[in-house]
């Protein structure tokens, strides 16, 4: 196939020199090391007297607090559906509060009807990608798991991951499955010791390594040519007269 002589001459005329930015490591290197404990918002997708997603929910915490996070989690009783009412309700209030503290996320859902949740759909979309200036999800890291009642399946951790990449998260490599999980918890509520139980554990600590690599970078990393055109104040008006919102 025929193409221009390496090193490309011809240059980049649709760039728009003023908004791009060549990516350097010192350009991701934090000014002030943060010294506080990373911070964790656990989700999880059942409100059954005894969830497993909870007690899967649970174990996260554990580890990641032994690890050296401080956990939040987020119980969804009284949480209304997206839509029934307005994002100024209690519930509401609540979970997007403790997004914005949070520097990393854990999802955990069942699989029902081969998928996530409704509950864990609408704690979900009740966050917003954008509430003004301030983005309650972009940047965090987040580790996706789920419960089955039956056999191995990954429907429900490959949705989150979905969702997770909509919501512009970053998203760690390692998640986890628990089939038949009406066997692998005691009556406690632990999960019993096996292979189950060690990838949970392995989850927790990639998410917590990749938290303390990202959480300082974060906005750094998340940065997009694309979004800096968007917030110039020149190409907002351009944008505003050719919708007619606007005189140029």
């Amino acid at each position: 196939m025929d193409k221009p002589a390496q090193p490309f001459a011809d240059g980049l005329p649709n760039l728009s020199a003023a908004h791009f930015e060549t990516p350097t490591a010192a350009a991701i290197t934090p000014r002030q090391p943060f010294t506080h404990a990373p911070r964790f918002l656990i989700l999880y997708g059942s409100l059954r007297e005894r969830s497993f997603s909870r007690l899967l929910a649970y174990e996260a915490a554990r580890l990641l607090e032994v690890m050296g996070g401080e956990v939040r989690i987020f119980h969804a009783h009284g949480l209304p559906l997206p839509d029934d009412t307005t994002a100024d309700h209690p519930k509401v209030q609540e979970l997007r509060r403790l997004s914005l503290w949070s520097e990393g996320h854990v999802w955990v859902s069942p699989e029902r009807h081969g998928n996530l949740t409704g509950v864990m759909k609408s704690q979900i979309d009740w966050l917003p990608l954008s509430e003004g200036s301030v983005r309650p999800t972009q940047g965090r890291t987040l580790a996706v798991m789920q419960v089955s009642g039956g056999s191995q399946s990954f429907n429900a951790v490959n949705s989150l991951r979905i969702l997770g990449r909509w919501m512009r998260m970053i998203t760690i490599p390692n998640q986890s499955s628990v089939p038949m999980a009406y066997r692998e918890f005691d009556a406690d509520g632990r999960m019993k010791p096996g292979p189950l139980y060690d990838r949970v554990v392995d989850v927790c600590e990639e998410l917590m390594k990749f938290t303390l690599l990202t959480r300082e970078r974060a906005d750094a990393l998340v940065d997009r040519y694309s979004e800096r055109k968007e917030r110039d104040p020149d190409r907002l008006t351009a944008v505003g007269a050719d919708i007619g919102f606007a005189k140029r």
